[in-house]
């Protein structure tokens, strides 16, 4: 066996170093205090410098913000909703979603194709019956699984990102459903740094709350109860045939 095939514990160190660089890139975002610059406070002090930029650059500042958007999602840097707050603010809220979407969908991929790469082998062999049947139970009705993930934020975006690699969801479902799934709530949030400017322009200060109010919640929460219906709708039928 040669060096870059050796195992520790049973993971083969080579299939590991995708992950060790997506460590790194996030350990380097904390260790030059990169973070300081993805808080509203940031977004409030740099407002025109982003502006000039924006109009300077035309459309390659869509192709560097979605390069950004997407980096940030691969090295689950936190901070993604103030991300999107700030493409709105600087592309309105239809660009930005659009771009955010496709940045997202392009990092949540490279994360979940390194995740697969490391680790899924590894983990199928150390399975037992629970997740073997967790599994199967979730590849009964990916897209719905995947589409409710995406549409309701239980979870920490990083997480739905490496949990379906695990558990054997095809690439194609995985993209199409992150493409079309995160598009509600990038929208919510494009839209209020759309209307950042007015607000710090008045002397007021951004509020996040509006994401939480029933108007916004209600028909994000409608779609996801429409990803459900397959899932319901299948058990029904079973257990009707198992009945008869």
């Amino acid at each position: 066996m040669s060096d870059s095939e050796t195992s520790a514990g049973g993971l083969n160190v080579k299939r590991l170093l995708p992950i060790a660089v997506l460590v790194a890139g996030l350990v380097a975002f904390f260790a030059f205090d990169l973070d300081e610059f993805v808080t509203l406070d940031a977004l409030k002090t740099h407002r025109t410098v982003l502006q000039g930029w924006v109009e300077s650059q035309g459309p390659v500042a869509w192709l560097v913000y979605a390069a950004i958007y997407m980096a940030a999602v691969a090295f689950s840097i936190p901070g993604g909703s103030i991300l999107t707050i700030a493409g709105g603010f600087m592309f309105g809220p239809y660009v930005a979603t659009a771009v955010v979407v496709i940045g997202a969908t392009l990092g949540a991929t490279v994360l979940f194709l390194a995740a697969r790469y490391a680790f899924a082998d590894y983990l199928r062999g150390k399975a037992g019956g629970a997740m073997c049947r967790m599994e199967a139970g979730f590849n009964e009705n990916p897209v719905s699984y995947m589409l409710i993930l995406r549409l309701v934020p239980l979870f920490p975006f990083w997480l739905v990102n490496l949990v379906p690699a695990f558990l054997g969801v095809k690439i194609r479902v995985y993209v199409l459903s992150t493409l079309f799934g995160i598009v509600p709530g990038t929208f919510v949030y494009a839209l209020v740094g759309d209307g950042a400017g007015a607000v710090l322009d008045a002397g007021g200060d951004l509020d996040l709350g509006i994401i939480f109010e029933p108007r916004i919640l209600a028909p994000i929460a409608g779609l996801a109860l429409l990803a459900c219906i397959p899932i319901v709708y299948k058990r029904f039928r079973s257990r009707r045939g198992a009945q008869s």
